[in-house]
């Protein structure tokens, strides 16, 4: 095993795993084997490519990402991979993202692009309805997958390039290190069914019904929560969705996340809440992402 692990300098819990370039280099032939178009048409391609990026790494990787991402004291990892070399391209990195998907679990359909991925672009000019592309607004803490009947356990997310970029970082809060959890969660607000809708870019035509707040199977709270998408049915509703957001927003427990272009954050989605600092303003800004969500393996 030729990775390293080790705790972010920024969180213990955040485990940053490092792929040497050598090792990498290693992947490009079984990577080539795949095309892009493959990888979207034939879903038993992804599995075959992520069982090469594990041999890599002698099966070891598989083991230590779901070690990760299911304890809940930990439960985020970034992947950073040694790219300065050209031969590592943008199609390295989606492949490179989905090995890292299939070794835990199966991605969901991602209705916002029709694929099992999305990449999209922060530009300085946006049109969009969703605050995920407004570079220079605050993207509030939230959790992904509110809005769908699917369940939505991990989440992927990798920078695939950026330019003109200053500002930007991610930001993420742990549960259980929010100041306000047992406040919040034991509200019996919180645990009442939200409906919560979506805008026309996500290409769902359906809404769903769930709690801001239920337990996992030891009892815990997790959360399911985006500011844009609840739509409350009536004042109390309201109230606690605004004393939800100021208390989440007011954390002193969040955590920024420097992310290197090519690396990947992958985190559990119950108790993981992730967001984004607002860029400062460059008319030449540009990221591009690419993400993945889905389901661990049963």
């Amino acid at each position: 095993m030729s990775f390293s692990t080790t705790n972010h300098l920024n969180s213990e819990r955040v485990r940053v795993i490092k792929f040497e370039e050598n090792d990498l280099d290693r992947l490009v032939f079984p990577f080539k084997k795949h095309t892009i178009l493959s990888l979207e048409y034939k879903p038993f391609t992804r599995f075959s490519l992520a069982k090469s990026l594990d041999e890599v790494f002698d099966n070891k990787l598989s083991k230590i990402l779901n070690e990760i991402l299911n304890d809940r004291k930990t439960g985020t990892a970034i992947i950073e991979p040694e790219i300065n070399n050209k031969k590592f391209d943008k199609d390295f990195l989606v492949k490179l993202s989905t090995g890292l998907a299939y070794l835990v679990g199966n991605p969901n359909f991602d209705s916002m692009t029709g694929k099992y991925y999305a990449r999209f672009y922060v530009k300085h000019q946006d049109s969009s309805d969703s605050y995920l592309r407004k570079a220079y607004t605050n993207l509030d803490l939230h959790t992904d997958g509110t809005y769908v009947k699917e369940k939505t356990d991990w989440l992927i997310m990798t920078k695939m390039e950026e330019q003109g970029v200053s500002g930007g970082e991610s930001v993420i809060l742990h549960l259980d290190d929010w100041e306000h959890l047992n406040e919040m969660s034991n509200n019996p607000v919180g645990q009442q069914n939200f409906v919560w809708g979506s805008p026309k870019s996500k290409n769902i035509e359906y809404k769903v019904e769930h709690p801001v707040f239920s337990k996992d199977k030891n009892g815990k709270p997790i959360i399911s929560y985006i500011d844009q998408f609840p739509e409350p049915k009536n004042m109390e509703q309201g109230l606690f969705l605004q004393r939800l957001s100021d208390c989440l927003e007011e954390s002193k427990k969040k955590i920024q996340i420097p992310l290197p272009v090519g690396s990947t954050i992958f985190s559990n989605n119950y108790f993981w809440l992730h967001g984004r600092k607002p860029f400062k303003e460059n008319s030449n800004l540009s990221r591009e992402l690419l993400r993945i969500r889905g389901t661990f393996f049963v």
